[in-house]
């Protein structure tokens, strides 16, 4: 796929930052289907380290703006913020779909809108923006998109476990049980897909990066879909 220069202008505009070795961005928006049979490098190992990175700049953020916050609620801000989900939603205001490299079949198959692969594309952006400039542009960056996310939040959000389980009992039901029904993805980057079940309750189920996370995944699905979800975030 041929790319104008002026494009990746505006999308380094919007980052706030200017690279200078342009490849490291073009190498964080190439998926992996589309390194098949040529020599180029996909973002895999980017979004490694731009999640560790994102990971720290949170954290600073949040130990800086809560100072009244004790340890386990600064970490439940801290496991929303960073989400795949809050990934996503940064990747759709800086608008990378258009920009992502991919094979042909992956783009006719929606791949510039696909959740999973937008969130490791904006995962990849920081690590190439922590690779050209380090720690300080990529937190600025981050500062700049998760801020606004980050005081949306009045309140510690609630966990979707601990939630389900309180209704799960108030109404004489057993504790939920998750069962772990499938795992996908590569070793740095695992997927897990968790199954949640309550009797008289239809199983729903739950992806995440963990199994705890798919676990929260499907209590805020079973959740939603009961009509009993309040602000939660896994």
């Amino acid at each position: 796929m041929t790319r104008k220069k002026s494009d990746l202008s505006a999308l380094e505009e919007r980052l706030g930052y200017r690279f200078k070795n342009g490849a490291l961005l073009e190498q964080a928006l190439t998926h992996k289907s589309f390194v098949t049979g040529r020599k180029h490098a996909s973002n895999q190992r980017l979004e490694f380290l731009g999640d560790r990175v994102l990971g720290l700049a949170v954290a600073e953020m949040l130990y800086t703006s809560f100072p009244g916050n004790l340890e386990g609620e600064l970490s439940q801000r801290h496991t929303a913020l960073v989400r795949n989900e809050t990934c996503v939603e940064v990747a759709q205001l800086l608008e990378l779909g258009p920009h992502l490299r991919l094979a042909p079949g992956e783009r006719n198959a929606g791949g510039e809108r696909n959740p999973s692969i937008l969130g490791d594309a904006c995962e990849a952006v920081m690590g190439a923006m922590f690779l050209d400039g380090g720690y300080e542009p990529a937190r600025q960056m981050i500062e700049r998109y998760w801020r606004p996310l980050m005081t949306a939040a009045l309140q510690a959000p609630r966990d979707a476990k601990a939630l389900l389980q309180e209704w799960a009992l108030g109404r004489g039901l057993p504790v939920p049980s998750y069962r772990e029904v499938g795992r996908s993805g590569p070793d740095h980057k695992p997927e897990f897909r968790v199954s949640i079940e309550l009797p008289g309750i239809d199983p729903a189920e739950g992806i995440g990066p963990s199994k705890r996370e798919a676990e929260r995944a499907a209590a805020s699905s079973m959740l939603a879909r009961e009509g009993i979800l309040v602000n939660t975030h896994e």
